[in-house]
């Protein structure tokens, strides 16, 4: 295997089998503290691709901050071919005070590419995408879901890249759902370097969830087993065949009232099944059932059980109507979350 050479990083130079702390200053606070951008760089002896894994885009989500920081210590990053790029906590600021957003209520993830004369996240953006991207094979993004809702573990990525595609199924998530590229997101300007990203989903703001996080921290071990970066090893159980699904709905409350959800994270459900009542506290004949729309898997859920009208409630990625007929136990996606191993049901065909 060729020898790696060294790589040059915002000025740092960082020699083949080393690994090294990086602080880039972003910004100072009012009160003239230095926020800086860090990432931790694992450049191997030998060649071979770079790996870049981003975390806590959003300041309140912390399960990919714990993958991230769980991966830093895994004891195979010794052995690795080309460079793997950490960075556990892209929204310093966001993270600090634990809101989702930037101090100017701007959403990170809707301000890439950026640029070095424009708004915070667009300065911060642009520090990425110019001091990184050009350096960078393929990209994963860690994130989870919004207070008080909570994503059962599933990657988002273009299903009509082979790419991607085949980093995801490596991954080994249970869901595979395909998302177009959104301007402004860190994954549309990864494109723009024709870099394969994926955004891996799981759990809720705020929240470390110990089932999101094992799963995560195998699935990025296995995209780098996949890429060559670190040796491969026997698999002593099967690898997780996700649901591929082209497309997903948000179903919003009817009304307002309390929520009564008859299902769980991960169930399958028919088109016409009960999902949800909606009923007025006050009043018990009062009530009103949601149907799923369409054959699904439920990939979303609100943690709050109570709604005004048009609130979202329940995210269903539609699936084959063969993958819906699949005889399915609760317990399988319960293995899935334990352990990040389970053999899910797949038809052979999958809209």
């Amino acid at each position: 295997m060729e020898r790696a050479q060294p790589l040059e990083l915002f000025g740092h130079t960082i020699l083949p089998g080393t690994r090294q702390h990086l602080n880039i200053p972003v910004v100072k606070l009012y009160t003239d503290t230095p926020i800086d951008l860090r990432m931790e760089v694992i450049h191997g002896r030998r060649k071979g691709p770079c790996l870049l894994v981003t975390a806590a885009i959003h300041g309140d989500e912390l399960n990919g901050v714990e993958i991230c920081r769980q991966i830093l210590g895994h004891k195979n990053l010794s052995k690795i071919y080309g460079t793997l790029i950490i960075i556990p906590v892209v929204n310093q600021l966001g993270f600090i005070q634990q809101i989702r957003y930037l101090p100017d209520r701007r959403d990170l993830n809707r301000c890439f590419p950026g640029s070095s004369k424009g708004s915070l996240g667009g300065r911060l953006a642009n520090l990425i995408t110019t001091g990184i991207f050009p350096h960078v094979d393929y990209a994963l993004d860690l994130h989870t879901g919004a207070i008080h809702r909570t994503n059962l573990p599933q990657l988002r990525t273009d299903l009509t890249n082979e790419k991607c595609v085949a980093l995801a199924r490596a991954f080994g998530a249970p869901v595979i759902l395909h998302s177009s590229l959104r301007d402004g997101s860190f994954r549309g300007a990864a494109n723009e370097y024709n870099i394969p990203a994926l955004v891996y989903e799981a759990g809720e703001a705020l929240r470390l969830e110990e089932a999101s996080i094992k799963l995560g921290l195998k699935g990025v071990m296995r995209v780098m087993r996949h890429l060559n970066m670190l040796p491969k090893k026997p698999v002593k159980t099967p690898a997780i065949q996700p649901w591929e699904c082209n497309q997903s709905q948000w179903l919003r409350s009817s009304r307002d009232g309390l929520v009564l959800l008859h299902i769980k994270q991960g169930h399958l459900v028919k088109e016409g099944d009960t999902m949800m009542t909606i009923v007025n506290p006050f009043d018990a004949s009062d009530s009103e059932s949601i149907m799923a729309p369409f054959d699904g898997v439920v990939i979303g859920l609100s943690q709050l059980p109570l709604a005004n009208e048009g609130d979202a409630l329940v995210h269903l990625a539609k699936v084959s109507s063969t993958l819906a007929d699949t005889e399915y136990d609760q317990e399988v996606i319960e293995e899935v979350l334990d352990l990040g191993v389970a053999q899910l049901p797949v038809p052979e065909n999958q809209d």
